[in-house]
């Protein structure tokens, strides 16, 4: 049986590109998204809101989750 991680995504396409990755060198792993609501992502950094995502799809599969958050700061907007 193998053992199952969540990616807090709810793109099948970051889900089975992530996944192509993972069977390279742990075909025991088997990589699924996140079919939860939607958490708020309130934090000031990318880091704070990949975790709040991470631990929403935790808490909601039960499973080990993983999480990313990114973005484009652009400097003359103020890091907007």
């Amino acid at each position: 049986m193998a053992r199952r991680i969540v990616l807090a995504t709810h793109n099948p396409h970051k889900v089975e590109e992530f996944a192509a990755i993972v069977r390279e060198t742990r075909p025991d792993l088997e990589v699924i998204g996140y079919d939860g609501p939607e958490p708020v992502e309130d934090g000031v950094t990318f880091a704070q809101n990949a975790l709040i995502k991470a631990r929403a799809a935790a808490a909601h599969t039960v499973l080990p989750a993983l999480a990313d958050d990114s973005g484009i700061c652009v400097d003359v907007l103020g890091g907007s």
